[in-house]
């Protein structure tokens, strides 16, 4: 028994350091050194101030900015530490009910925008933390911040299209628009 014990536990020690410290830290020390603002969680800074993450969704309420995309996550929205979709499938009442609200909501803050909702204003995504909405999500909401910001459409629209992340690799997704960067950019604008 003593024969096999000692190999055994010698094993267990060494692939623990080795899975458990050497590897991570290499990991880590490779992640900061090639990529350091992802590895410090791609954060953005204004005036000296952390604002937000350009990864993580925030919770625009304001008419005058660019809703996200709807959190799924709890106990507050756009919870880092809660990551989680809804699990509401789509023929979920619950689901059914909060898609309803939303449209509302969406339609109450611009009464006079008759165009078709965009899915992605009114659906969570999968980890309920999406920071960026579709092009056409952005151009729903193009009249309303400009009508709140009294701003020309044509600059809305170009502030739009400044912050317009393409295709990743040229092929994969769709064109999208972070919304902390937009809002900013907005705020800017203004200023």
């Amino acid at each position: 028994m003593k024969t096999m014990l000692r190999p055994a536990l010698t094993l267990f020690v060494l692939l623990s350091a080795v899975t458990g410290v050497l590897y991570p830290l290499a990991v880590t020390g490779v992640g900061q050194g090639l990529f350091p603002k992802q590895a410090a969680g791609s954060l953005i800074e204004r005036d000296g101030k952390v604002v937000g993450s350009e990864l993580v969704g925030q919770n625009f309420t304001s008419p005058k900015y660019f809703w996200g995309r709807p959190s799924a996550t709890g106990p507050m929205a756009n919870n880092a530490g809660g990551s989680s979709g809804s699990n509401q499938g789509p023929l979920n009442p619950a689901l059914k009910d909060a898609v309803k609200s939303r449209v509302e909501a969406l339609r109450a803050a611009d009464p006079g925008n008759n165009a078709p909702v965009p899915a992605d204003l009114v659906t969570a995504s999968a980890s309920g933390l999406d920071p960026h909405i579709t092009m056409a999500a952005a151009r729903y909401q193009a009249a309303r911040v400009a009508r709140e910001r009294n701003l020309a459409m044509q600059e809305v629209q170009r502030l739009i299209d400044a912050n317009t992340e393409a295709r990743d690799l040229a092929v994969l997704g769709e064109p999208r628009v972070n919304v902390l960067k937009l809002n900013l950019a907005l705020d800017k604008a203004k200023s």
